[in-house]
């Protein structure tokens, strides 16, 4: 059965872009924005993570930047709405596999953030982004969203919080996945990752010139939520009355 595309119903391309550094909420509020307007939910990291693992199952190794960039510019990876009610967010299509689950395997997550510093694979990555964006109703998730892969998106929104509270957050989802971890220890890699992300020369983390900042520190889900869709509606004038409030 071939997926419906995500632009069926009504209207033209609108994209939601958010950004935002590790652990700000990202993934969590661009979920639920997506579903409340019936828009597919896309996190571009997912894309890095197809790559990475098309990689280790061609044994190619991750450390030759020059074959996984010639692989990462010969597949064509597709992300659509759910496509199977197993809990996933999305399915991750690689040359018309289904790969969603693999992406979340122990050795993607060794290797996906060697792949995703190549400047090759970005700029192959982006081209498919820009793909997916511009055929939908899309709320993008990333690092880079506002200011490279959909600059011209009608609304961007850059998640932030101080680097405590996104330990903070961080440390108890860690610990609720009954993982030993040390809060000074979370805030000092969440530290050096801000370095990282802001120092890279492709793609720096930023919020675009024209991002609303939405400074989470002390707000629930439900408010940065409701801050997000109040945006949407007034920006993109999203109809209220089709909206899908959780029961």
């Amino acid at each position: 059965m071939i997926p419906k595309s995500h632009n069926d119903e009504h209207n033209a391309p609108l994209v939601i872009a958010i950004d935002g550094p590790a652990a700000s909420g990202k993934s969590t509020i661009g979920e639920a924005v997506a579903r409340r307007f019936g828009f597919l939910y896309f996190d571009t990291g997912a894309m890095y993570r197809a790559v990475t693992q098309a990689a280790l199952a061609r044994h190619i190794p991750v450390e030759d930047e020059a074959q996984v960039t010639r692989l990462a510019e010969t597949l064509h990876i597709d992300v659509t709405p759910p496509t199977v009610a197993d809990g996933r967010q999305y399915t991750v299509l690689v040359e018309g596999e289904d790969v969603t689950w693999e992406l979340r395997s122990p050795a993607v997550d060794d290797h996906v953030s060697v792949v995703s510093a190549y400047p090759g694979v970005r700029a192959a990555m982006l081209i498919q982004q820009r793909r997916i964006g511009l055929a939908g109703r899309v709320v993008m998730v990333g690092r880079d969203i506002g200011t490279v892969v959909m600059p011209e998106a009608p609304l961007k929104i850059y998640l932030d919080a101080s680097p405590e509270e996104r330990a903070r957050r961080r440390y108890r989802e860690l610990v609720q996945k009954q993982q030993d971890v040390d809060y000074d220890a979370v805030l000092a890699s969440m530290k050096m990752r801000d370095a990282i992300d802001s120092g890279r020369e492709t793609a720096p983390l930023r919020a675009a010139a024209d991002a609303v900042t939405i400074q989470t520190d002390g707000m629930s889900i439900e408010q940065v939520v409701e801050a997000v869709a109040e945006l949407a509606r007034s920006r993109l004038h999203l109809d209220p009355d089709r909206e899908r409030h959780p029961s």
